[in-house]
């Protein structure tokens, strides 16, 4: 069956990609904080709040307070009170976590980059265009 194929090959590209990650990030920053880098510096905004990142990393609060805490920690962020409302949190991306936030997208794209050189450019373009069809994007 066509499902049961895709399911496997869409794990075992997802499965390779993470692993790919984990092991090139390590140890100074994880997948889930290269993913908030990139909202912090691709966003239309300069700074977020921690709840706007529940929707992008479909996680709870809590987890979102965690991985916060860890990359304060690890210099990759700051976050600031908000001076008109004491309650509102505001999380920026530190010069550290710029640097991160470039060498985990090089990472990732040199991994995609093999990946994908496996096929012709017009297949690529096929790719990308067949997968934006399935998510409806």
């Amino acid at each position: 069956m066509i499902t049961q194929e895709f399911a496997k090959l869409w794990w075992k590209l997802s499965k390779d990609l993470r692993t790919h990650m984990e092991t090139e990030l390590s140890p100074t920053l994880t997948e889930g904080q290269l993913t908030v880098l990139e909202l912090l510096m691709f966003s239309n905004q300069d700074t977020m709040k921690p709840s706007d990142f529940i929707e992008f990393l479909n996680t709870t609060p809590a987890a979102i307070t965690t991985l916060l805490d860890r990359m304060e920690k690890g210099g990759l962020i700051t976050r600031e009170r908000d001076e008109k409302d004491r309650r509102i949190v505001w999380v920026k991306v530190s010069d550290r976590g710029r640097e991160e936030c470039e060498r985990g997208l090089k990472i990732r794209e040199h991994f995609l980059q093999n990946y994908l050189g496996r096929i012709s450019s017009h297949n690529q373009q096929l790719l990308v265009y067949l997968l934006g069809k399935v998510a409806n994007a």
